[in-house]
């Protein structure tokens, strides 16, 4: 997990043991590992973009983190660490709360998504009683400071390209996504902009009136 420290500069803090990874459709998947194997050897078969778009923590951890330290972020330049200083347990329950509605969302499309802790275990090894404790055991978060600025892509990027269509995918499909909803409101208001119509909506992504099955076939299967 690299961070840039400078122009075409990154400092690594630790490498992930695995990274899913999908092709559209997934019928082209072990093609585009193969392809990728000599230089990428930790990329595995992400099974689908949606399972791999639903097990993306970076929509989980990211927003919230920035947006309920946005005080602190303002107040200091981001100058604290983000995942060890910014995670408290408070903050962690909030977490907990947006990953129980990601994986109800990809269970609702027959999707069996990684749990926050299953997913720290996975990449990095790291455990814990509950996320507050699995985070502070992931050594590789030690050191990583705050965005210096809330205009950064923690919520520029990840809200209207990772947050909306997971919280739009459970709107369409019965799921409730309170959580996500909030969090998608706050960054709306701190931004001052829409996200829900600005982000990557059903409608934009072409699978609106789409059942499940339909979708899933959308993902997995060539289509002429």
């Amino acid at each position: 997990m690299p961070a840039a420290e400078g122009p075409a500069q990154a400092r690594v803090f630790r490498l992930k043991q695995a990274v899913p990874l999908a092709a559209l459709p997934a019928t082209r998947t072990q093609r585009v590992l193969e392809s990728l194997s000599t230089a990428f050897p930790l990329f595995i078969d992400g099974t689908s973009v949606l399972q791999t778009s639903l097990n993306n923590m970076g929509a989980i951890f990211h927003p919230a983190l920035t947006i309920l330290n946005a005080a602190r972020i303002e107040s200091t330049g981001g100058d604290f660490q983000f995942y060890i200083d910014g995670v408290t347990p408070s903050v962690a329950r909030v977490l907990e709360a947006l990953d129980r509605e990601r994986v109800t969302v990809a269970a609702s499309l027959g999707i069996r998504a990684r749990t926050g802790m299953e997913w720290l275990r996975m990449a990095y090894d790291a455990t814990g009683e509950d996320l507050h404790e699995a985070i502070h055991n992931q050594s590789g978060y030690y050191g990583i400071k705050a965005p210096a600025t809330l205009k950064h892509r923690y919520i520029t990027e990840d809200v209207p390209m990772s947050l909306v269509p997971i919280a739009a995918l459970g709107q369409r499909y019965g799921v409730r996504v309170r959580a996500m909803d909030s969090i998608i409101r706050q960054a709306c208001i701190i931004h001052r902009t829409d996200y829900w119509r600005r982000g990557r909506t059903l409608d934009k992504l072409g699978i609106e009136q789409l059942s499940v099955g339909e979708v899933m076939r959308r993902v997995t299967e060539e289509t002429e």
